[in-house]
């Protein structure tokens, strides 16, 4: 899509209605004016600095070349516009009275929706540089802090299926409604001890759950209903999988040996770890996953739904599905012993000083 459609997108997000291409008319009276390039791809959170930041000059990282600009009311416009759409310095006098600042400069470099520390992107969009533009976006919409297998296996697979999404005119949600169709298919073949089968339609949902908020990042087309919709279907569908497959293990011809005590874990547990995850949040203010570099790493194999998969795959390919379920719910107990110690850790800690994630810096 032109770069265009994403900046009026970003500056809609920032409170701005009154967006048009520059026509020299400049702002009314007693109000400000945003200059920005539409040759290139702003961060949505650099536009919603620009914006509170008057008097800014916002310049490329590389080059330290203007390219958006946010001038005060009663401020001239014409030659501040006609200086950035010729590229010129930021020394020019065309830009005096405006502080020039990177990125970097602009937003804070920990990003705490995505639980990740970077510097947002500003990208020059042609022809040449498009799918270097892309990637680099793509990348800014992932999550800092996740499980192993979103966030080393999932990637490359993930973009090339939210360009094409992008292309087609997918939507975020159609994409989540399609993950949901597969959380039930999947919840059916583990009750039937298909087991094979079921691990591919859940594998699948796993891997649309990436794609679905990558594609509303990207494009800038997330909404209250589609945010509410993704993390319900996550929050909820998890054990009621492990309560499935538990049952299919019968069906299959590999009863467990005390099945109401081993769903009770894996079901209790995963309420358990989610409770205390709000309980740190409301104790610390931070999620528990990014207190420490070490509960970081942990985040990658903790005992929630990606990770439990894969335990699952593993015992289910062995021919023992059985004993891919008794390793879920043992990982579930140390799960949850691992984040009452965190816990119990962190109120220590802030008796001495107060607690920051190290994603901070």
């Amino acid at each position: 899509m032109p770069g265009s459609v994403l900046l009026r997108r970003a500056l809609g997000r920032a409170g701005i209605a009154d967006v048009a291409p520059w026509d020299g008319a400049g702002a009314p009276n007693g109000t400000g004016l945003l200059l920005l390039r539409a040759d290139h791809v702003f961060d949505a959170s650099l536009v919603a600095g620009l914006a509170k930041s008057p008097g800014v000059l916002l310049c490329r990282p590389e080059d330290g070349r203007p390219v958006a600009a946010h001038l005060p009311a009663g401020a001239s416009a014409a030659a501040v516009a006609a200086a950035l759409e010729a590229g010129r310095e930021a020394a020019d006098a065309a830009f005096a009275g405006l502080k020039p600042l990177r990125p970097a400069a602009l937003t804070e470099s920990y990003n705490k929706a995505l639980r990740k520390r970077g510097n947002p992107y500003l990208l020059r969009l042609a022809p040449e540089t498009r799918r270097a533009a892309e990637w680099e976006m793509f990348g800014g919409s992932y999550k800092g802090v996740t499980d192993a297998i979103t966030k080393h296996v999932w990637p490359r697979p993930a973009f090339h299926v939210v360009r094409g999404c992008a292309v087609l005119g997918i939507t975020p949600n159609q994409v989540t409604l399609a993950s949901l169709v597969l959380v039930f298919l999947a919840l059916w073949l583990f009750a039937e001890g298909y087991f094979l089968p079921g691990l591919l339609a859940a594998w699948v949902m796993t891997f649309l759950d990436t794609v679905d908020g990558k594609l509303a990042r990207v494009t800038l087309t997330s909404t209250p209903f589609g945010n509410v919709f993704d993390h319900a279907i996550d929050l909820i569908h998890p054990p009621f999988w492990w309560l499935a497959w538990i049952y299919g293990l019968g069906a299959a011809g590999l009863p467990l040996a005390h099945p109401v005590t081993i769903g009770a874990i894996v079901f209790g547990g995963y309420v358990l770890q989610r409770l205390q995850e709000g309980l740190f949040i409301a104790l610390y203010g931070m999620e528990i996953h990014v207190w420490r570099r070490f509960d970081s790493f942990f985040r990658l194999w903790i005992a929630r739904r990606n990770p439990n998969l894969l335990l699952l795959s593993l015992g289910t390919l062995a021919g023992r599905p059985d004993l891919g379920m008794l390793a879920v719910a043992a990982w579930t107990v140390f799960g949850c012993l691992e984040q009452v110690v965190v816990t119990v850790q962190a109120g220590l800690a802030r008796r001495r000083a107060p607690l920051r994630s190290w994603l901070e810096g």
